[in-house]
């Protein structure tokens, strides 16, 4: 409710919206009396008549200790100078301005209004907003900027100790029991404050389970493209991938909870939703992609994938990238450089071979120093081409299973291969005997823009194609896709059975998601925005040395930070300053890469002009902000 235009500040159109309710909101039919809880003195009756205002609104004055029903108030009740608080009674009918005027003395229990309906009070639902103010004076017209017939019934969150300092509980007047309103609940209330939360969150959860920002956010709804806190704060999320096509989404929440009010089952049973699925999948891939097996989630397609490589080719070994990450299961961290080389790793196995990170802007081989994307996409896939020998040794090399890798690097750092490095890698793993498989899990289905997969954007065809949970918006529904080949190859005799992997209610998220992304036409829109956004980061950036590299495809794009731009020595510090500083404002990001230095924007597809907008405008604030240019100096 409070997210509306006229919420907004400052001056109600800013980014920052008002969330905080500041009184106690009683909902009954229009016409329904309202009585004075104490005895007090009329000093406002007005009508507040601005959309979504309070509509007619009554402020009385109470001295300290005003009695209740059958007390009279003192004979100087109305002196704006005595010392008192004041009650507020809001969203009222157009009869209450008739009844009162200023001056007038209230009993305890005398009506002073009637509530009114949509078309007088704001347009709200009936109800009234009653609030309890201990500032006086209240509506001294010498106050610059004051307004004697209203008060803000809604605040900034930043500024909610400050206004709850002079705005008490009216719980008790209004007879609840006290707290009704500052409540924080306990158990599995979703209001449960932040610290109360957090701290439960430590007793019952590993702690290598890590949480965003310096400032922890306690999320509760999703919608589009925002998230929203416990307070009602509004976000743009540019985070996360997985609600691909928009938090909340209505066609994919409508399709789970249809199927799952019909059936809900494991494979072993014939049902059409996972035929139905396969088809409108496939329509996608290319020949010879033509075999649909349905997971759980991007892990669970990965070590599939792995498994088929091993089987179809007799060898063992695995070529990954340096900064790839394909998964949380024991076999993916093995073949995930990010992990197994960061804190807590082991470093790579007997049966893995790292290729350096196709990296253009600060890898071994630079675009700018005189080399061609011809000569670039040559260098790297020799590497790969190394890496395959290590494995390949006489006697003592497991041999070549597959080479694994995004067709953008994610946790690499948003990192883009040259033009023809893809297919150049592939060549060299298929004649060393092994399987070339796509990771498709983050920049799969239409984000790229330019293409529906990433592979598509190399003009190659792998072997093993695999997808993860983005399938269904966050639904436990992934997928490998591959050749008839492969997969006969694995029905070795050994059943393969994922218990609930293309269940019935898995499906149909997945088709909903397929139909979202045809109908409302996400990959053209991805592709556009995305491009849009590219070109507006590389403007606003363009004058800051500390912003190295702006790279990426649709919307799947990255901010690299450095030092200076000719040691392009990485600034994590100025990174991590910028991502939490535009928390603040309202815009969630995120950082990654190898050395911790890449902002990655990679948002739900519904994400538009209107919000790459407001993330052009944050980075831009925060880039010019004094405190971050004193940090860079």
């Amino acid at each position: 409710l409070y997210d509306a235009p006229d919420f907004h500040a400052p001056g109600n159109d800013g980014p920052e919206a008002r969330t905080i309710h500041l009184g106690l909101d009683l909902f009954a039919p229009p016409g329904t009396p309202v009585h004075s809880p104490l005895a007090g003195v009329v000093v406002s009756v007005a009508d507040n008549d601005r959309p979504r205002d309070y509509g007619p609104t009554v402020i009385l004055r109470h001295e300290p200790g005003a009695a209740g029903p059958g007390s009279e108030p003192a004979a100087d009740a109305a002196s704006p100078h005595q010392p008192g608080f004041h009650t507020l009674y809001g969203h009222l009918d157009h009869a209450t301005l008739a009844h009162l005027e200023p001056g007038r003395h209230i009993a305890a229990g005398d009506v002073i209004g009637w509530l009114g309906g949509a078309d007088v009070n704001g347009g709200w639902p009936p109800h009234l907003h009653f609030q309890v103010i201990a500032l006086d004076p209240l509506c001294d017209d010498g106050i610059e900027g004051a307004d004697p017939h209203n008060f803000p019934g809604v605040a900034l969150q930043r500024l909610r100790t400050v206004w709850e300092s002079v705005l008490p509980d009216p719980s008790a007047l209004a007879g609840l029991p006290p707290g009704t309103v500052t409540a924080t609940g306990t158990g599995d209330d979703p209001f449960l404050r932040k610290r109360d939360l957090a701290a439960k969150r430590k007793t019952v959860l590993g702690s290598s389970l890590s949480l965003s920002y310096d400032d922890p956010i306690h999320m509760v709804r999703g919608l589009g493209a925002y998230l929203y806190d416990n307070a009602a704060r509004r976000y743009l999320d540019t985070v996360n991938n997985v609600p691909h096509v928009g938090h909340g989404n209505r066609r994919v929440a409508e399709a789970i909870a249809r199927q799952s009010r019909l059936l809900n089952t494991n494979t072993r049973y014939l049902h059409g939703e996972i035929v139905a699925l396969a088809g409108e999948l496939l329509a996608h891939f290319p020949a010879p992609l033509e075999v649909v097996f349905l997971v759980c989630s991007g892990s669970e397609a990965n070590e599939l994938a792995l498994r088929m490589a091993r089987n179809h080719t007799g060898n063992d070994g695995v070529v990954c990238l340096e900064g790839g990450y394909h998964g949380n299961t024991g076999g993916l961290v093995e073949v995930s450089q990010y992990k197994f080389d960061g804190p807590g790793g082991r470093g790579p196995s007997g049966r893995v071979a790292v290729a350096p990170m196709p990296d253009v802007y600060r890898g071994r081989y630079r675009r700018g120093a005189g080399l061609t994307d011809d000569e670039l996409a040559r260098r790297y896939a020799g590497d790969v081409a190394r890496a395959a020998r290590r494995l390949d040794a006489p006697r003592t090399g497991p041999g070549v299973a597959a080479f694994i890798a995004e067709p953008i690097l994610s946790c690499g750092g948003q990192i883009e291969p040259p033009p023809g490095y893809v297919d150049a890698a592939f060549r060299h793993i298929r004649r060393a005997g092994g399987v070339c498989i796509a990771d498709e899990v983050q920049v799969g289905f239409g984000r790229v823009g330019d293409a529906f997969w990433g592979f598509e954007l190399q003009d190659v065809v792998p072997d093993i194609v695999t997808l993860g949970k983005p399938m269904g918006n966050g639904h436990p529904v992934a997928a490998v896709v591959t050749t008839r080949e492969i997969a006969d190859s694995f029905a070795n005799g050994m059943e393969y059975f994922s218990t609930f992997g293309g269940n019935p209610v898995s499906c149909a998220a997945a088709r909903a998601v397929l139909a979202e992304i045809r109908d409302r036409g996400l990959q053209e829109h991805a592709r556009t925005v995305g491009g849009a956004l590219l070109r507006g980061l590389r403007e606003i950036t363009s004058d800051h040395p500390i912003v190295g590299d702006v790279r990426g495809r649709g919307l799947f794009l990255g901010i690299e930070f450095v030092r200076d731009r000719a040691s392009r020595e990485p600034f994590p510090e100025a990174c991590s300053y910028l991502v939490n500083r535009a928390r603040e404002m309202g815009v969630l990001l995120s950082v990654d890469g190898p050395a911790h230095n890449v902002i990655k924007i990679k948002p739900p597809l519904v994400f538009g002009e209107a919000e790459a907008g407001l993330l052009l405008e944050t980075l831009a604030a925060v880039l010019n902000e004094s405190a971050l240019v004193g940090f860079v100096q």
